[in-house]
């Protein structure tokens, strides 16, 4: 992140040289302060804010080019960062068996997941219940059972759905090998439009026969994978954990075809 930074410094100084006034001078210099701002925020929020600047249409329409190529520059810098972020590696053992299979059953288990800076999910979901139920009376219990039902309604889907794209094996509950996938670590992250954080999770999958589940062939740790949206309307936490999923499913199956 400390490069982006330094790279996008040296592009927002570059911009000065088109500035044709004192007033769009400032402007350039006061964007370099913007940019751990605009690192947070999604694409379409960086236009709103330009747009929305009304000496802005005094600029020459190379600048303005200029200007918003800028900002498409930090979004993407923004979006390589976070994927840069994600690990997967080979905790032990060997998986080469499970790659000429066409078929893989998968399953999802939660022990001893930890939620941001909660150390236990209990605590977290808690945390949530008392907050929600002081503001509207049930509230907060509706959102606790929505947070456990989402996983098997949308994040399991998710993680299958890109698991089986982009490793070519179907899912199915009689295949030889079972993968199951466990997370340990969940952040929620949050959107409040001028403000954000991505979703993550980190996770185990140990690679398992399907009919003797002591047989473990390996262990595959993915870590940090992100979630969010594109365009950035994922304001929902499910809406956010769902790519995350997305993102782990995806990871792991290119390293296991890959590797």
């Amino acid at each position: 992140m400390l490069l982006n930074i330094q790279v996008l410094y040296s592009g927002y100084l570059a911009y000065e040289t088109h500035a044709t006034s004192l007033r769009q001078l400032m402007f350039f210099r006061g964007l370099i302060h913007l940019i751990p701002t605009l690192l947070k925020t999604p694409f379409d929020t960086h236009y709103l804010i330009l747009k929305n600047l009304s000496f802005i249409s005094t600029f020459k329409p190379n600048t303005m080019k200029l200007l918003f190529s800028g900002a498409a520059f930090i979004a993407l810098l923004s979006l390589s960062a976070t994927t840069m972020a994600q690990k997967v590696k080979l905790k032990d053992g060997d998986f080469s068996p499970l790659k000429s299979e066409t078929e893989v059953n998968i399953e999802f288990t939660y022990n001893n997941m930890g939620v941001g800076k909660y150390k236990d999910e209990a605590d977290y979901l808690e945390k949530k219940r008392a907050d929600y139920n002081k503001k509207e009376d049930g509230r907060g219990d509706v959102w606790v059972k929505a947070w456990v039902s989402d996983r098997q309604g949308v994040f399991e889907p998710k993680f299958i759905e890109l698991f089986s794209k982009y490793s070519n094996m179907s899912e199915s509950k009689t295949a030889k090998y079972t993968i199951i996938f466990n997370t340990w670590f969940t952040e929620p992250g949050y959107n409040i439009y001028i403000s954000r954080e991505n979703a993550k999770i980190s996770g185990d999958a140990v690679i398992v026969e399907t009919a003797n589940r002591n047989k473990v062939l390996a262990t595959i740790t993915v870590e940090k994978a992100p979630g969010r949206t594109f365009g950035g309307y994922d304001y929902d936490t499910g809406s956010r954990l769902a790519e995350s999923y997305a993102s782990a499913g995806k990871a792991l199956a290119k390293f296991i075809k890959d590797k």
